[in-house]
C-alpha cells in the first residue's frame, strides 16, 4: 500500500463513527470494499449493542442553565438536589453523595460509579474537554451496561470551563433532566479470512469506530489502515499459518466488538495462537510502543527485533485498553502496537484528532515493521509464544475488566 492510498482513505472515512450508527456501518464496507480492491472477500458480522435517542438533557445550577449532553442508556429521570464536589474517594467524601447530584472529575469509571450509587446519590454530571482550548465541546458518552449492571443513576457530561465556574462559584443546587428512548441495535465487526498451510491462525485487529467528537483519523483509522496493508501483503504472500483480519466495531464503548467476536468465535478460539492488535500508529510525532499480555520472553523477542531493524521500541508487559484485552482474557498470548504522540502534539477522543496528526511516510515505516513482525510469526515452524497466560497477567486483566478492584 503506498502512501497516496493511505492518505486517501484518511480523506474517505474523515467522518465521526460512533459504534452501532449508520456511519459506523458506512466505514465497515468501506472497509471490505478496500479489501476487494486486492482480491480478498470480506465479510460483515453483526452483533447487538444497546442504543439510545436523547430527547431532552438539561442541567440546571443555581437557576442558570449549563451546556450538557445526557448520559446515552442512563435511562430518564428529573430530578433537583443539592450539588457535590466530589474531591476524593475516601470513605468519608464518599458518604457525602447520598442525596446529591454529584459532580465527578473526568472520567465517570466502574468503580466510581459503584461508589456513587452505593452511597446514595442520585445523580452525576462528567466534564472533558480542556480550560485552556477555545472550543466548548462536549462529548457525547454512555453509561456502558457492564457498569451499570442494570442500577441506573442519571448523569450528564459538561465542559471543563463550565465544571470549573461550578466549584469556583460555590455552586449549591442543581436540577438535571434526562429523557431519552433505548433500544436494541447492531454494530458490526468485518472479518476476513487468509487461510494458511496449517488450521493454526494469527488474528490481528483493529477497531475503526470512533467517539462522538472524533473523525477517529490517529484513535483509529491508523490501526485500520495498518491491518489492511498486512492484508494485503500476504493476499499476495504464502505463510504457513492461517491469518485472520478483524476490523472491530464499538470498541470505544467498552471493546463491545472484540468481546463478541469472542463470544461467537469461542470454539474457533483453541486453534488461535497470537493476537496482534494495532490501535494509533503512524502519527507525525512520538514513540512507538508495544504491549505485551502474554510471557514476558514475547516484549524481549519484539524490542531485539526492532533494534535488528533500526526500528526503535519501547514496551512493557500490560494490559493494554484496547481490542487485544478480550483475546488475552481467553488465554491467547496478545501483543499490542501502537505510536504515542505527546498530548501537546495529538490528542483522540476530541474534535483534533484528525488527518492532520498523521504522516503518511510514518505509517508506511510503521506498516513495515508491522508486516516484518507478523512475517516472522506466521512462517514459523512452531508458534515460539507460549500460550499460557501468566500470572501477573491474568491478575492485571481482573483488574482492567473490573472483576477485581485494585488496591488503593
Amino acid at each position: 500500500m503506498d502512501i497516496q492510498k493511505i492518505m486517501q482513505i484518511f480523506d474517505d472515512t474523515a467522518y465521526v463513527r460512533m459504534g452501532g450508527s449508520p456511519e459506523e456501518l458506512k466505514a465497515a464496507q468501506y472497509l471490505a470494499a478496500c479489501c476487494a480492491e486486492f482480491g480478498a472477500e470480506a465479510k460483515l458480522e453483526a452483533f447487538p449493542v444497546q442504543m439510545a435517542n436523547i430527547q431532552e438533557a438539561k442541567l440546571l445550577v443555581d437557576g442558570q442553565e449549563i451546556p450538557c449532553k445526557g448520559y446515552l442508556n442512563a435511562g430518564s429521570a428529573e430530578i433537583e438536589a443539592p450539588l457535590y464536589y466530589l474531591r476524593g474517594t475516601d470513605s468519608y467524601s464518599l458518604s457525602l453523595c447520598k442525596d446529591k447530584i454529584v459532580l465527578v472529575d473526568g472520567y465517570l469509571g466502574h468503580w466510581v460509579y459503584q461508589d456513587l450509587r452505593e452511597n446514595g446519590a442520585l445523580g452525576f454530571i462528567t466534564y472533558d474537554g480542556n480550560v485552556n482550548y477555545a472550543d466548548h465541546d462536549i462529548d457525547q458518552r454512555e453509561l456502558r451496561a457492564q457498569v451499570h449492571q442494570g442500577n441506573k443513576i442519571p448523569g450528564v457530561n459538561i465542559n471543563a470551563k463550565d465544571a470549573v465556574k461550578l466549584v469556583e462559584n460555590d455552586a449549591k443546587t442543581a436540577k438535571l433532566i434526562l429523557k431519552q428512548e433505548e433500544y436494541e441495535g447492531q454494530s458490526h465487526n468485518v472479518i476476513l479470512d487468509l487461510p494458511g498451510q496449517i488450521d493454526q491462525w494469527i488474528v490481528l485487529t483493529a477497531h475503526y469506530d470512533s467517539t462522538s467528537l472524533s473523525q477517529g483519523a490517529y484513535d483509529n483509522m491508523s490501526g485500520s489502515v495498518g491491518i489492511l496493508a498486512v492484508a494485503e501483503h500476504f493476499a499476495k504472500n504464502p505463510h504457513r499459518f492461517g491469518l485472520r483480519f478483524v476490523w472491530c466495531g464499538s470498541e470505544e464503548r467498552g471493546l463491545l466488538g472484540a468481546k463478541a467476536y469472542c463470544q461467537d468465535h469461542e470454539e474457533e478460539l483453541s486453534k488461535v495462537v497470537l493476537n496482534i492488535n494495532l490501535d494509533m500508529i503512524g502519527c507525525i510525532m512520538g514513540k512507538f510502543i508495544t504491549c505485551v499480555t502474554a510471557e514476558e520472553k514475547l516484549l524481549h523477542y519484539i524490542t531485539y527485533m526492532g533494534s535488528e531493524l533500526g526500528f526503535p521500541i519501547t514496551g512493557r508487559q500490560d494490559v493494554y485498553s484496547s481490542d487485544s484485552t478480550p483475546f488475552a482474557d481467553k488465554g491467547i498470548p496478545a501483543v499490542s502496537f501502537a505510536r504515542i504522540a505527546p498530548q501537546n502534539t495529538g490528542t483522540i477522543h476530541n474534535s483534533y484528532d484528525t488527518k492532520a496528526l498523521m504522516s503518511g511516510p510514518q505509517m508506511a515505516a510503521d506498516m513495515e515493521f508491522i508486516t516484518a513482525f507478523t512475517g516472522r510469526m506466521a512462517n514459523a515452524v512452531h508458534c515460539p509464544v507460549k500460550r499460557e497466560m501468566p500470572g501477573n497477567m491474568k491478575e492485571n486483566l481482573d483488574y482492567y475488566l473490573c472483576r477485581k478492584r485494585r488496591p488503593q
